[in-house]
């Protein structure tokens, strides 16, 4: 990393973000302020009051908690080997993975979709967090080995004298080592998660009781009228959970990106 020095140096990359940010921060702005529109905190309290609010944030957050564990335990392990351990021919192995990361998601829906049904995993969670576990994956490959890369060999060697073996070594020293990755696999998936849409659409449908936090907004549609204001609180009551998590744990999920992102 560098060091700015100089005030006009300060005052200039200050300047500079401050910029870079406006484009973020105005979308949110203007999507809390609609919210309080017309019936001001009344739109919230609409809001909470749906039938089965809560079962909106709580299948969100169960499809967001068994991705993230699917996700963390798969990366883990494939990133230990691809940057450790000596298999055959791991390299075509490790690009063949990162072809996934082309493949967007519309173009998958129809198999997906065929495959559920043909699994009977058709209107179940897990229909959704199957796909969403390895559409993530690549990308938390990619950053989490590159992560790996960075831990000399050295100290693999030494526990390997000492009798450990390569389960032990990936127990003991590597799990231990890449807690940054692990909160910012957290976050990244979390983000990605909570913000499905068009998976859960396609495959849970709008059943009762398999509806996501995205849909919320859809309870204040209809062919003839769309209340604008209770939509965009849906859409801030929708954003706290990420915002908060990503808030907490920015210290670390900042530290994995970076190292993860820099070999």
């Amino acid at each position: 990393m560098f060091e700015i020095r100089g005030r006009l140096h300060r005052l200039g990359m200050t300047v500079i973000t401050a910029v870079l940010v406006i484009p973020f921060l105005l979308p949110m702005y203007t999507m809390a302020r609609g919210s309080l529109q017309g019936a001001g905190w009344a739109n919230y309290r609409a809001v909470i009051a749906l039938p089965g609010f809560v079962t909106y944030f709580r299948n969100s957050a169960m499809i967001a908690v068994a991705t993230i564990c699917i996700v963390y335990v798969l990366t883990m392990m494939a990133s230990y080997g691809f940057s450790k351990l000596r298999i055959r021919h791991k390299e075509i192995y490790f690009w063949a993975l990162m072809g996934a990361l082309t493949m967007p998601e519309v173009v998958l829906l129809i198999p997906l979709v065929s495959m559920a049904a043909k699994t009977g995993a058709a209107g179940t969670v897990w229909a959704v967090i199957i796909p969403l576990a390895a559409l993530q994956i690549p990308f938390t490959v990619l950053l989490t080995r590159n992560y790996i890369d960075g831990i000399p060999d050295s100290i693999l060697e030494a526990a390997r004298i000492d009798g450990a073996g390569t389960i032990r070594q990936f127990w003991s020293i590597i799990l231990p080592l890449t807690k940054p990755m692990a909160v910012a696999i957290i976050v990244l998936v979390l983000i990605n998660c909570w913000n499905a849409y068009l998976l859960p659409l396609v495959l849970l449908g709008q059943e009762e009781g398999l509806m996501v936090v995205t849909q919320l907004p859809n309870s204040f549609k209809s062919m003839y009228n769309d209340d604008q204001t209770k939509i965009l609180a849906c859409a801030v009551l929708a954003a706290i959970p990420e915002v908060a998590a990503y808030v907490g744990l920015q210290k670390h999920f900042e530290r994995g990106m970076t190292a993860g992102a820099l070999k």
